[in-house]
């Protein structure tokens, strides 16, 4: 029988319902994909750690800081060095610059993002004498087609 890891959803169930002020203020403006269109999620579990916000299309973890944190230094390198060994690309914020710049934080996060994920790829027009534009682009869909089904 196959086992699955168990995940700490109602840890982070929980953590959902009693977020800071700074959590539900950025929340509030990264939910529906309303920065640049990308989704996150809230609470989200990597290995034994739960991520304040995650975009997984990004792979990137954003963790919001309280006051607790200048003491956990330590701490917070293990979970970041971990968290990145899992493929996520982590970075921070004081609760209180989410608080006094959020605009700052929005623009950061929003570069993070706009250089982890690679542009849409849209396909080079084939330029085949005698065939117009939209024929080339057929005929180039066709060939693709037929070595995709070999």
């Amino acid at each position: 029988m196959t086992r699955f890891r168990e995940r700490p959803t109602s840890r982070a169930q929980e953590l959902r319902n009693n977020a800071t002020d700074a959590e539900r203020r950025l929340w509030r403006h990264l939910s529906n994909r309303r920065l640049g269109g990308f989704k996150f999620s809230r609470q989200m579990p990597v290995g034994p750690f739960i991520c304040d916000l995650m975009c997984r299309q990004a792979m990137l973890v954003v963790e919001l800081d309280g006051g607790q944190h200048g003491e956990r230094a330590r701490q917070d390198e293990e979970r970041t060095r971990f968290i990145e060994s899992e493929g996520f690309r982590v970075i921070r914020f004081w609760n209180n610059e989410v608080m006094e710049n959020l605009d700052g934080v929005l623009v950061r996060i929003l570069e993070v993002l706009e250089d982890r994920v690679p542009p849409p790829r849209t396909p080079t027009p084939i330029a085949t004498p005698g065939l117009s534009p939209g024929q080339a682009r057929e005929a180039s869909r066709s060939s693709r087609e037929r070595e995709g089904s070999s």
